[in-house]
This record gives structure tokens, C-alpha cells and sequence, in this order.
């Protein structure tokens, strides 16, 4: 399973209809951001059907990164049951990752 790309429009549905996402908080002309995609790429793949790793532009999607208070990027939020769990900031290895959708996996 690869990387979904949500909006403003969708994200909600996305959160609340899936028992795990992580959501990428990125926007395409950010550093950390671009280096932190293949992570996520490896991670969907890795975590298969287990979570959904959803990607939000924060330039073309601004209401969600204000409603989830993003003031850096790239910010990413792991929400389970439509419950937001656990958050990172900047670039993290992909075991950090998978360590908190295992976690949550099971639950």
C-alpha cells in the first residue's frame, strides 16, 4: 500500500473511518519534508493494511494545519480510532514509526 494523499475535504473522513492513520503535515518546497517521504513510502509499505499513511499539503490544505495546530513541518500525527495518539516533529527513523503503529495496532 502506498502513501494517500488527503485534503482539507477528506482528511477528516480519512481519520475517522480508518482504525490508524498517520498523517504527514508536508508541503513540497520543505527540506525535512522531501526526506522524509521515502520513510513514509518504506512505512506503507512495511505496515500494509495495518495503518493508512496519509500525506496533507499544508499550502493547498491550510484549514487542516490549523485545526491541528501545525506550526512547523514536516509534523506528523498518528490518530487512532479517529483519536489523535501521538505526534512527531521533523525527520524520524522508520522504526520510531513503526514502534507506535504496533503499539496501537493491536488495540
Amino acid at each position: 500500500m502506498a502513501t494517500m494523499k488527503v485534503t482539507d475535504g477528506t482528511m477528516e473522513q480519512v481519520i475517522q473511518n480508518n482504525n490508524l492513520v498517520l498523517v504527514d503535515f508536508w508541503a513540497p518546497w520543505c527540506g525535512p519534508c522531501r526526506m522524509i517521504a521515502p520513510i513514509l513510502e518504506n512505512l506503507a509499505e512495511k505496515v500494509g493494511d495495518q495503518a493508512i499513511i496519509a500525506k496533507l499539503n499544508v499550502d493547498e490544505n491550510p484549514v487542516g494545519a490549523t485545526k491541528y495546530r501545525i506550526q512547523g513541518i514536516p509534523t506528523l500525527k498518528l490518530f487512532h480510532n479517529g483519536t489523535e495518539v501521538e505526534t512527531f516533529v521533523g525527520v524520524q527513523p522508520l522504526e520510531r514509526f513503526t514502534a507506535a503503529i504496533t503499539k496501537y495496532a493491536g488495540h
